[in-house]
C-alpha cells in the first residue's frame, strides 16, 4: 500500500511540475529577435531544474519533457517539438551525473553548482538546437553555426536565471515541504 501511495504521489508531483513548468513560459514570455527560430525569455527551464533536482532524473526529465514540450507544441512551435525535448534529456542527464557524482550530497554549494552546469548545458544545447533549426531550413553549415552563434541572447538570459533561480526555487521548496512535513 505504501508503494502504490509514494507513487500516486510521484505521479501527481510529476504532473504539477509539469504544468508549472508549461505556465513559467506561458505566463511570463519575452520575446528576443533572433536569426534563427523565435526565441524568448521565460522560467521554464529554471523549472525543468528544479523539476530534476527535487523529483530525480527520471521525473524531473519527464516533467520537463511535458511541460516544455507540450508548450511547444500548443504554441507553434510543433516542428521543432523534439529538439525541446532532446534537450531536457541532456540537461536532465548532465544533472543527474553530476549529483550522482557529488554524492547526492544537496548542500548549498552543490545545488548552485548544478544550477551554473543547468544554465551551461542549455546554452551548448541551444546552440546546437538552432544548427539544427538552421539547416531544416536549407541554410549551410557555415552560416547554420553563425545564425546559431548570433541567436543565443534570450538563451544566456534564460541560462543566467536558471543559475540564479534554481537553487533559490530548489531549497524553499525543499525547506517548505520539509516544514509541512514537521508539521503533520
Amino acid at each position: 500500500m505504501n508503494e502504490e501511495k509514494n507513487s500516486l504521489r510521484s505521479l501527481v508531483f510529476t504532473g504539477i511540475f509539469a504544468a508549472i513548468i508549461y505556465l513559467g513560459i506561458w505566463v511570463l514570455r519575452i520575446p528576443i529577435p533572433a536569426m534563427v527560430g523565435r526565441p524568448f525569455i521565460h522560467f521554464g527551464n529554471t523549472l525543468t531544474a528544479v523539476a530534476i533536482l527535487y523529483l530525480g532524473f527520471s521525473k524531473g526529465m519527464l516533467a520537463g519533457i511535458i511541460g516544455l514540450g507540450g508548450f511547444d507544441i500548443l504554441n507553434g512551435y510543433a516542428a521543432t517539438s523534439w529538439l525541446t525535448m532532446l534537450e531536457v534529456v541532456v540537461v536532465a542527464s548532465v544533472i543527474s551525473i553530476i549529483y550522482k557524482a557529488m554524492g547526492h550530497v544537496d548542500s548549498r554549494r552543490n545545488i548552485i553548482i548544478l544550477a551554473i552546469v543547468a544554465g551551461a548545458t542549455k546554452i551548448f544545447t541551444t546552440y546546437c538546437v538552432s544548427i539544427v533549426e538552421a539547416l531544416m531550413v536549407g541554410t549551410s553549415l557555415k552560416v547554420a553555426y553563425v545564425a546559431a552563434f548570433v541567436s543565443l541572447p534570450a538563451t544566456v538570459i534564460n541560462s543566467c536565471s536558471t543559475a540564479i533561480c534554481t537553487p533559490l526555487l530548489y531549497f524553499a521548496l525543499r525547506d517548505g515541504a520539509k516544514h509541512l512535513l514537521q508539521r503533520h
